[in-house]
């Protein structure tokens, strides 16, 4: 019924533009790919998926299904996270990681180079609790770092969060629990949350948009077994689906130079394009220990999220660190068209749809802008700009009624329009910027 609720509207809208199509069939048709879009999603995340940690297989089975290997119903665990200049909250996120429910988890913590007083809290931490740290003398980068930190990691499963991040006692077992149930999955995301959502308007925001790209859009990805980016506030690997591609991964170049971001979609990318990019990127690293002492087979690997296992991670909570986030985000999201954007129509026609028409939203979303908010203005067509800011707002009225619907009828959904209309008339400009300095990438994490 709540399905119905949310889409009932949508559909009104979409039968009302279709008239109108043939008159700016462009910008019009534009709109209306993405409300369906919008709909289809909608309806894939309510209706289609379920949770692979609650729920067991599907009862049809892939032709592929015998080379997957199961894992044991009590697999190895290694937990890693990579942490920079993060005084303030490592101290929580490692007491996070180590108060999990499941025994006997391996958790290593890498400090890369830090110049604060973070070292100085994880060697009291080492003291008082069962985790190894490694210092690093030298800053190497989120995605070196994590490597060196697999140089030691014994587990089949290999889990990862971010510095800033706290989990629930379950989130990690319940991600072991899903790659348990089902053997063709090759990665999982948790559900986050903001950890600092009361802090300012703006973290509220966040904290609402957080739960709608969760709940809704991973959700209708995992439907196909394709989550694009299994996010670093909690990411949970099969060992053998992304060892052998590690060295790629830390070592990852774009345009001529090293990329240092694009740590969670790349990864990510590996494990869904190893069948057609594996040996290729095996090839030229085949010195590596991660390559020359195993190999493991390329698998058509799928990925998925797990909405009961919560995360809660520090978002920005001024303006100029958050804009820095997102410039960041959209290099990542730049790089990795060139690469996951070269195979996923391979994936299936659901996967695909998803994963195109979502890079058209983003690549076009500057386009609208300088069309609706400058030229339309400029040339005293103002009805223009108001329809399509009324646009932003009516689709993140309804983002926001599923945010009700999905987070027990919080009154914080109001705050998901003001994420819209920032996005659309804020973060849009960001991309062409992105674009023109994606080869600066250097790490940095903070909220502040």
């Amino acid at each position: 019924m709540a399905t119905l609720v949310l889409l009932f509207p949508l559909l009104l809208l979409l039968g009302s533009a279709v008239p109108y199509v043939l008159q700016a069939p462009l910008l019009l048709g534009y709109g209306c790919l993405v409300l369906t879009s919008t709909i289809v999603i909608f309806y894939l995340a309510y209706t289609r998926y379920a949770d692979p940690a609650v729920h067991p297989p599907r009862a049809h089975r892939r032709r592929d299904t015998d080379l997957f290997v199961p894992l044991p119903a009590q697999p190895t665990v290694s937990f890693l996270v990579a942490v920079r200049n993060e005084e303030s909250g490592i101290e929580a996120c490692v007491h996070s990681m180590v108060a999990g429910d499941l025994d006997g988890v391996q958790v290593i913590v890498v400090d890369d180079a830090s110049t604060d007083g973070t070292p100085d809290i994880l060697r009291e931490l080492a003291r008082e609790l069962p985790i190894e740290v490694l210092f690093l003398e030298e800053n190497v980068g989120k995605k070196r770092a994590l490597v060196r930190a697999m140089e030691r990691a014994e587990g089949e499963v290999i889990a990862f969060t971010d510095s800033d991040c706290v989990l629930a006692a379950d989130a990690l077992s319940r991600c072991v629990t899903a790659l348990v149930r089902h053997p063709e999955l090759g990665a999982v995301s948790g559900h986050a949350r903001a950890l600092n959502a009361e802090q300012s308007i703006l973290s509220r925001a966040q904290d609402v948009w957080y739960e709608g790209q969760f709940r809704v859009i991973k959700a209708a990805e995992s439907v196909f077994g394709a989550v694009t980016c299994v996010s670093g506030p909690l990411a949970v690997f099969r060992r053998g689906a992304i060892y052998n591609y590690l060295p790629a991964w830390a070592e990852d170049r774009f345009l001529g130079a090293e990329f240092r971001f694009a740590t969670d979609r790349q990864l990510t990318g590996y494990v869904l394009g190893q069948r057609y990019h594996g040996r290729d990127l095996k090839r030229r690293h085949a010195d590596s220990p991660f390559v020359r002492d195993v190999n493991h087979p390329e698998l058509a690997w799928r990925t998925s999220y797990v909405r009961s296992a919560r995360v809660w991670t520090t978002v920005p909570d001024r303006l100029r660190p958050f804009l820095r986030q997102q410039i960041r985000w959209k290099k990542s999201f730049i790089r990795n068209i060139f690469f996951t954007g070269t195979f996923i129509w391979r994936r299936g026609v659901g996967a695909a749809a998803l994963y195109y028409v979502h890079v058209l939203w983003v690549l076009a979303a500057p386009v609208l802008v300088i069309r609706h908010l400058l030229w339309a203005p400029l040339n005293g067509m103002w009805l223009m700009t108001w329809l399509y800011l009324s646009g932003v707002v009516i689709k993140g009225f309804f983002w926001g009624m599923a945010f009700r619907f999905g987070a027990d009828g919080s009154s914080r959904w109001r705050y998901r329009l003001v994420m819209s209309l920032l996005s659309s008339v804020l973060l849009s400009w960001l991309l062409p910027y992105a674009a023109a300095t994606i080869r600066r990438t250097t790490w940095f994490r903070g909220a502040s």
